[in-house]
């Protein structure tokens, strides 16, 4: 299941970075939940060229995460934002709000930097 939701991530992230047909056969892997079979009768070819396909859009998504980093910094800034929503939730006063928004804000603009 933890593969399913990590390749669905990549490709939110990056899916537009693959071409038509690569996109085509790789939300039907991921999104639609179809065998190999299904895909390779669907699009007329074999279903090792399905397999070997979408294991090359796996790599490839990967990469783009390995050297942009979209997916770490979005799940670092919503830990923040997190952060920020229980602070507002906690702090006794004014004073302490202001000085842990301050703090969490700081961080977030770090990361985006």
């Amino acid at each position: 299941m933890e593969k399913i939701v990590e390749q669905g991530l990549l490709y939110d992230f990056y899916g537009e970075l693959l071409t038509d047909h690569q996109k085509q056969i790789y939300e039907a892997a991921v999104y639609d939940d179809m065998s190999l079979t299904e895909i390779a009768d669907e699009h007329g070819i074999s279903k090792q060229g399905v397999h070997d396909l979408i294991k090359r859009c796996t790599r490839t998504l990967q990469e783009y995460e390995d050297k942009l980093h979209m997916i770490r910094r979005f799940d670092a800034i919503k830990k923040r934002a997190e952060e920020l929503s229980a602070a507002s939730e906690s702090a006794s006063d004014l004073a302490d709000l202001k000085e842990k928004t301050i703090g969490i804000s700081k961080s977030i603009i770090e990361e985006l930097t």
